[in-house]
């Protein structure tokens, strides 16, 4: 009879759903502050760099706060008849583990693809330092906007418009940084800070020492994708030299029993 008030339970809060009458969708949104509480910082970043700009991360945040209240509840009905504080707090695991799956799915995204993210960063500030010769900083990234990869458009248009609106401070460069936690963006952003304040007689000498960190920047994201290379042939020799050998015992122990027979 349990059984039967637990699916009854369940189809009728599908139902209801389906039609509207229950809207998960409304709860997250009326609660969005508070469910924003749990965002993770680089989930927006994780989102942009596989999907890219043209998606709202917020969405697929939402989606994750409204799987999570699903399994909860059908948890709860599964639960209902023996409920205990033991049950409750494996509602609750359930919850955060369906909540979480999404981020871990989506890192391991990047961990897989993290040289050619990291890649983007360099390759983009070594044409910002050819800009930088001729114009200001600001000017200089505002003219990079269009070459610039997509997934970092967005983040140049706030830095852009933070420093225009008069802020003069590192804090456009570190929002940048953070919103992007590339290999060595903090550093890269102070360096383009302190480039933008120098006086003029300086400049050069600044320049030099941003161009240098850019070609080590270049040099490490070069030997990161020959190293993955490297690793995937590896890895590609090992699963012949397994296969060829499970093969050969297969062929031996045959012919043993073959022998054997005769």
């Amino acid at each position: 009879m349990q059984i039967e008030i637990i699916i009854i339970a369940v189809i009728v809060f599908l139902i209801m759903t389906a039609s509207g009458q229950i809207s998960l969708s409304q709860l997250v949104s009326d609660n969005q502050m508070l469910f924003l509480k749990l965002k993770e910082s680089d989930w927006d970043f994780y989102v942009r760099a596989r999907y890219g700009n043209a998606v709202n991360p917020d969405i697929y945040f939402n989606k994750r706060i409204k799987n999570a209240l699903i399994a909860m509840v059908l948890a709860f009905f599964f639960f209902i008849q023996d409920l205990n504080s033991v049950k409750v707090l494996l509602i609750f695991v359930l919850g955060l583990f369906i909540y979480k799956m999404p981020y871990s799915d989506i890192k391991k995204y990047y961990k897989s693809h993290i040289h050619e993210i990291d890649a983007m960063l360099p390759y983009y500030l070594k044409g910002l330092e050819i800009l930088i010769q001729h114009y200001t900083v600001p000017v200089a990234i505002g003219k990079s906007m269009t070459e610039a990869p997509e997934i970092f458009r967005e983040g140049l248009q706030e830095m852009i418009e933070a420093i225009n609106s008069g802020d003069d401070s590192i804090e456009p460069y570190m929002a940048f940084a953070r919103k992007y936690p590339v290999r060595d963006s903090m550093r890269m952003m102070r360096l383009l800070y302190r480039l933008g304040l120098g006086r003029q007689e300086r400049k050069q000498e600044q320049l030099l020492t941003f161009s240098r960190s850019i070609s080590s920047l270049q040099q490490k994201a070069r030997e990161t994708r020959y190293k993955n290379r490297l690793e995937k042939m590896e890895g590609k020799t090992m699963s012949m030299l397994i296969t060829t050998g499970i093969g050969v015992m297969i062929l031996l122990v045959l012919a043993v029993v073959q022998l054997m027979g005769i």
